[in-house]
């Protein structure tokens, strides 16, 4: 079965692994905007980034719209979409509105790109948790057949993302124009971290105290060069 980690080198708690075997199904079902081979190959492609030259030498350079060239690409995916996940998945810290709105300018949908953020999102987590603990890459789910839902919530609006968002102004929000991809990301969210109920204990365990986890969660942050 897969997301077993009976040979990890630490142990792992049974609610992560059945956390990212949900997390998977979501990646390989029909989306809100696209179809679940699109998200597949989103992932294929964010897999991909990792070892993208094109990423590399932009990653490298003092400012990546310095460097010109194209994607290693491994999908027929079109090229804005391939741009926008090498660009979350290598270099989140050094995007801009300016990419976002020529991005969105060139005719990808707000709703298209918040939904990609989500799988990209969903790769890091689990793809992470197994580098992490020096274990091999799960094989990417086979599709599940179906058609996307295309449902936008009521009054979304651009406020505080630049994407359009409904509720108040939190990292978790910012995915709010495709509540599918909140709520996974919520579920993997509670299994590595914690959950929303959980955000407010300070003294809720998994392992690691709740200092020690909130160390770990600041030096990640810092080193990934989170905005939060």
């Amino acid at each position: 079965m897969a997301f077993e980690f009976a040979d990890a080198p630490v142990p792992v708690r049974p609610d992560i692994g059945e956390a990212q075997r949900r997390a998977w199904r979501h990646l390989a079902s029909p989306g809100t905007w696209l179809t679940a081979c699109q998200r597949r190959a989103i992932a294929e492609e964010t897999r991909a980034a990792r070892s993208c030259q094109l990423c590399s030498d932009r990653k490298a350079a003092l400012s990546p719209y310095s460097v010109t060239g194209s994607h290693d690409s491994v999908t027929e995916l079109p090229s804005d979409i391939v741009d926008a996940v090498h660009r979350l998945t290598t270099d989140p810290g050094r995007l801009t509105r300016s990419w976002y709105d020529e991005l969105t300018g060139a005719g990808l949908p707000p709703t298209h790109y918040v939904e990609i953020l989500g799988v990209v999102t969903t790769m890091a987590a689990i793809d992470g948790f197994h580098l992490a603990l020096g274990m091999e890459l799960e094989p990417l789910p086979e599709i599940i057949e179906g058609e996307p839902a295309r449902i936008r919530p009521e009054g979304a609006e651009v406020t505080f993302a630049w994407v359009p968002t409904t509720g108040r102004h939190s990292v978790v929000n910012v995915m709010s124009l495709v509540p599918a991809e909140v709520e996974a990301f919520l579920d993997l969210h509670g299994a590595h971290y914690l959950s929303i109920a959980e955000m407010g204990d300070m003294t809720v365990e998994k392992g690691l105290t709740r200092p020690q986890m909130e160390l770990v969660a600041g030096r990640v942050s810092s080193v990934n060069e989170c905005f939060y």
